[in-house]
């Protein structure tokens, strides 16, 4: 029954860092001023007669911090890349230099980085909820054991600390990247 309760720890802690890892690829999305390649990465360009990620018809560079390049790898894909990129809701504004696409990045105004603050804060809130919904589940199978008279009274009140310390540890490493987002948003 132990090693059911350690698989149970194990899953729980697994999926609260899956919430974790979304609230990071979330944050990489989160146009702060720098260029990142990330930006990019929601960017789907029609080719071939399919959508296609950005990556995937060309290379995405950093060349320079506050611009972001794309190697297009086929001369005819250039103004659909473009297309895509302007098109994606990113308040980006590319310019194609034959195969190479040029996307700088604005300087954000002081009303772009609230409007940023904010989306990372309802990003991290997404991410705690999402902790505690693996809590609740893990609470549940705990009292069904439990229930089942598997594990005793303690036993359970035991585990249940155990997957409460794993909560707290996960919402603390969200709010600690959140702290760290929110000052990237300021710095720029």
């Amino acid at each position: 029954m132990v090693a059911d309760l350690n698989a149970l720890k194990q899953d729980i802690s697994h999926r609260m860092d899956g919430a974790l890892e979304a609230l990071r690829r979330e944050f990489s999305g989160l146009r702060t001023g720098r260029a990142s390649p990330a930006l990019l990465e929601p960017v789907h360009v029609q080719a071939y007669g399919a959508s296609m990620p950005l990556s995937q018809v060309g290379t995405v560079n950093v060349p320079e911090p506050r611009m972001i390049t794309v190697q297009v790898w086929d001369r005819a894909l250039v103004s659909a890349v473009e297309k895509a990129i302007r098109d994606a809701g990113l308040g980006l504004n590319p310019a194609a230099d034959g195969q190479l696409v040029r996307v700088p990045i604005p300087q954000l105004t002081t009303e772009r980085r609230a409007e940023l603050a904010k989306a990372a804060g309802r990003y991290a809130e997404a991410a705690r909820v999402a902790v505690r919904a693996v809590r609740r589940d893990g609470m549940e199978q705990i009292k069904a054991v439990e229930k089942k008279h598997q594990i005793s009274e303690d036993d359970a009140k035991d585990w249940a600390d155990e997957i409460q310390k794993l909560t707290d540890q996960h919402i603390k490493k969200v709010d600690e990247l959140l702290v760290e987002k929110e000052k990237d948003i300021r710095q720029v």
